[in-house]
């Protein structure tokens, strides 16, 4: 055998046994080094709350905050309480006198539970607490008689063209210096009231007692209907009414 044959088995031989692996092999090893690397975990960081070095970002003694968790109104500061239309109502009361009826005089009473408005209490300053706008949806006022009701609502108040009345306070006098929960206040409110888009200033005297999940109360006035341009209301032959209307606000507000 001519020593070139032996050469070329000899290479043949050292090419299969140092050679390249398997494509196979070769790609499954190439693909291994694509795959992003297992994260190594460090080992959890022990905090020892004993050194003083490290002290909590809050005191001892006071909890942490978790989110979710629903707390009650600070003792202090301004908390604000909403009327609450269902357990409250506006009336008025008027006096009339029948002329068919050999002058009989009876009180005609009208009610309504459209109202809302809102009461801030300041509970570190009683004196500083307010009121917001007052609104009444006046239109809605029911009487004893369907047709006493219509006729306000189309020929004398026109409520159903100027159906809401507002009241904005402007001065609170008579609140306490501090106050107990539980105790009844007298105070008076004075401010403006606009019916029929005429505004004319206003009081109201006021009797309250409030807690931490209400407040309820009664505020009076009186008003002439002849300041608002409606009254006194006559009908000829039937009857006349007084100009002075009394207005009673009987109110549960809680908080919002």
């Amino acid at each position: 055998m001519s020593k070139s044959i032996i050469l070329l088995i000899l290479l043949a031989m050292l090419m299969i046994a140092c050679g390249g692996q398997p494509e196979t092999q070769a790609a499954q090893d190439s693909s291994q080094l694509l795959e992003e690397p297992e994260p190594v975990q460090q080992p959890e960081q022990q905090v020892d709350t004993a050194d003083s070095s490290y002290p909590p970002p809050y005191p001892v003694d006071t909890p942490a905050i978790t989110f979710g968790t629903v707390y009650p109104a600070p003792e202090g500061g301004v908390q604000t309480f909403k009327i609450i239309p269902e357990e409250s109502e506006v009336s008025y009361e008027v006096g009339e006198v029948f002329l068919n009826q050999d002058n009989a005089f009876k009180i005609a009473i009208g009610i309504t539970n459209e109202v809302n408005g809102e009461i801030l209490v300041d509970r570190e300053n009683p004196q500083n607490s307010s009121i917001e706008v007052i609104t009444v949806d006046v239109s809605q006022f029911k009487s004893d008689n369907q047709r006493r009701d219509n006729a306000i609502r189309e020929r004398f108040l026109q409520s159903a063209q100027y159906p809401i009345v507002e009241f904005t306070a402007q001065e609170i006098q008579g609140l306490p210096e501090s106050y107990e929960p539980g105790e009844e206040i007298t105070f008076q409110i004075t401010g403006e009231v606009i019916i029929r888009d005429i505004t004319k200033p206003v009081t109201f005297e006021v009797k309250m007692v409030g807690n931490e999940d209400k407040i309820t109360g009664e505020a009076t006035t009186t008003i002439l209907m002849s300041d608002f341009g409606f009254g006194p209301i006559s009908i000829a032959g039937i009857l006349n009414t007084e100009d002075e209307v009394n207005i009673k606000f009987v109110f549960e507000a809680r908080p919002e």
